[in-house]
């Protein structure tokens, strides 16, 4: 195989897996002085050094740099038109389920967390 051809497959592997990159973590940095990273989301002051999940089940870290937070649940991905994700922010669970009987659970498949 030419190396052109193996550059055009392994653009195109590369392309086809552009959807399941997903920005599951982000990061604020700290400003000069600061002691504290706020949590933009719950508006709570954390001590650097500390870590929490926020009420989006976010997971963050503070520390001398900035705040660090990742994505704590997955992305939901192919479950059937008539199924339904429900997330749960108390307990950071999540479950797919049947629209018309929340009893019957759907095959799902996730990305992330």
């Amino acid at each position: 195989m030419s190396v052109l051809k193996k550059s055009v497959l392994v653009g195109l592997v590369l392309l086809a897996l552009i959807h399941l990159n997903e920005g599951a973590c982000w990061m604020k940095r700290m400003k000069k002085g600061e002691v504290r990273c706020q949590d933009n989301l719950d508006k709570t002051q954390h001590l650097i050094g500390s870590s929490w999940t926020n009420s989006k089940c976010h997971q963050c870290g503070c520390s001398a740099d900035g705040m660090r937070c990742c994505h704590g649940l997955p992305t939901i991905l192919n479950f059937a038109e008539d199924c339904t994700v429900e997330y749960n922010y108390h307990t950071c669970t999540f479950k797919v389920v049947k629209k018309e009987d929340h009893s019957i659970p759907c095959s799902h498949s996730g990305v992330g967390k």
